[in-house]
């Protein structure tokens, strides 16, 4: 009994392991887009198994990486931070890729973060990226995916 116990925390950890391994590694379409003189590669995530995914398990992000969130149609988004390990700065956006509000997401949180009206797309980067670069709401993202 003992041995069948120790067998079944062992698989427990070993699938567990893979599940989160799997998820890491799995890939999304990656776009450039830009806003002003700053040039952004950010992954796409359109289904909505993508946006419950987005950058869960990833434990770095390059200076000018992200991931955009494209909803069609727009709708009321909320995001929050369940297995993010790294804390992100969230720009949602309407169709015309125009900044309505920016949040700042801790990381491993269940805390709310929110769009001001619906919106179209969501841009995550690192944590005060926007702020850096002087990025504001009414600023607009060029290159953004078409809506389908």
């Amino acid at each position: 009994m003992k041995k069948l116990t120790l067998f079944l925390c062992a698989s427990t950890v070993i699938l567990t392991n893979n599940i989160a391994s799997a998820q890491q590694n799995q890939t999304f379409p990656v776009t450039s887009l830009n806003v002003g003189i700053n040039l952004i590669k950010a992954e796409v995530a359109t289904t909505p198994e993508q946006h419950e995914r987005g950058l869960m398990f990833r434990d770095k992000l390059g200076p000018n990486e992200g991931m955009v969130f494209v909803f069609n149609p727009a709708q009321p988004v909320c995001m929050w931070m369940k297995n993010t390990l790294i804390p992100l700065s969230v720009a949602f956006m309407d169709e015309h890729g125009t900044i309505i509000n920016i949040e700042e997401m801790k990381a491993q949180t269940l805390d709310t973060h929110c769009a001001k009206k619906d919106v179209t797309y969501a841009l995550e980067m690192n944590p005060g990226w926007f702020k850096q670069k002087n990025i504001k709401p009414g600023t607009a993202i060029d290159g953004l995916p078409a809506v389908r």
